[in-house]
């Protein structure tokens, strides 16, 4: 699955244009390189998301096409959050500022 699009599905940003402009603008990482949007995410990867000050650190644990709500949760394991620490939902509301 395109990065893009599994950063939307699993809501850690809230809409796909947003994600690929993160991507675009360099502030995403997949396993320590900067990504592009078109990359394909793999389970065992580990991706890095900069919001300004904060970054969020995320090992992908399963890929699907689609995710109910409760189910997002559980497809990443958040490794580290630096800067204030935030929730899920704050996370989404952020992207959409960047």
């Amino acid at each position: 699955m395109r990065l893009d699009k599994y950063l939307k599905v699993s809501r850690l940003i809230k809409r796909r244009p947003v994600a690929n402009e993160a991507c675009d603008a360099g502030r995403i990482t997949v396993n320590g390189k900067v990504a592009k949007a078109s990359l394909n995410v793999k389970v065992g990867d580990v991706i890095e998301i900069t919001f300004g000050d904060k970054k969020v650190k995320v090992e992908v644990l399963s890929i699907e096409e689609t995710y109910k709500k409760e189910e997002a949760k559980e497809t990443e394991k958040k490794t580290k959050v630096s800067g204030r620490t935030i929730g899920a939902p704050e996370l989404s509301e952020n992207a959409a500022k960047y």
